[in-house]
């Protein structure tokens, strides 16, 4: 299995097809498992580039909290992409790997073809809020602490993957999930790439997101998945692929 190394630390990429690249980036707790069915869609005419982020599924799980960070895990990104050779391509993910792909949009707007943003949301201009957010993470730090891989949720993208260890999902949450500024939603209105902005119509937890972030991306279009919840890949496989595909088809 192919790997880059930070920190000593092993990183796990595959890549599967061949034609313009697509890196996708997985939700926390969740896996490159998630993407199965999108890799199998696309690969004929793809070349699809997933990854585990660090403390996650065949990456290792150092025992060091400072190798979890936003910054770190766009650096993984870039450097999964010169491994692969390439330049330039579009930057997709779910949830927390949504994120990180407008933080890499943020630091390598270069690299960076189009943008897809599954199920995500930008963060917080309120400190308050994020306050409230970084609470929740801690929860889930002090879960993964307490009760192992059992604190893993039950959702279909994070039941799909497997993880060697809990220990890095509980540095993961603290230093990955948590947020720290408002750099990213900051970001939003001086993205020039196409974004695709896709969210399950039952994931109530993200639609206001979508709504920001298709309002202030100026090239930002809105894909509403119906009868889908936060894993709109999974619970609405065909409906998913056809709106990434009429997107990724958009960009010639």
């Amino acid at each position: 299995m192919p790997y880059i190394k930070r920190g000593g630390a092993k990183i796990f990429y595959s890549i599967d097809g061949q034609g313009p690249p697509i890196l996708l980036s997985h939700g926390f707790s969740a896996t490159s498992t998630m993407w199965a069915g999108q890799i199998a869609a696309f690969k004929p005419h793809y070349r699809i580039i997933s990854w585990d982020m660090l403390g996650h599924g065949e990456s290792d799980s150092p025992d060091d909290p400072s190798l979890y960070t936003m910054d770190g895990t766009v650096k993984d990104m870039a450097a999964i992409l010169d491994a692969c050779g390439v330049d330039k391509a579009v930057i997709g993910g779910h949830s927390l790997g949504g994120f990180m792909s407008l933080a890499f949009h943020l630091q390598f707007p270069q690299r960076v073809r189009a943008l897809m943003l599954f199920n995500t949301g930008p963060g917080y201009k309120s400190d308050a809020a994020r306050a409230e957010w970084n609470v929740t993470t801690e929860k889930q730090a002090r879960a993964f602490a307490r009760k192992g891989l059992a604190a893993v949720g039950h959702s279909e993208e994070m039941q799909l993957g497997k993880h060697r260890t809990a220990l890095g999902l509980e540095h993961g949450a603290r230093g990955m999930l948590a947020q720290s500024d408002a750099r990213i939603i900051d970001s939003l209105p001086h993205i020039t790439v196409p974004a695709l902005v896709l969210v399950g119509e039952k994931d109530r937890g993200y639609l206001a997101a979508a709504d920001y972030m298709t309002g202030k991306i100026p090239d930002g279009r809105k894909a509403l998945i119906a009868d889908a919840g936060h894993a709109a890949n999974i619970h609405q496989p065909a409906a998913f692929n056809h709106a990434m595909g009429e997107f990724l088809n958009s960009l010639g």
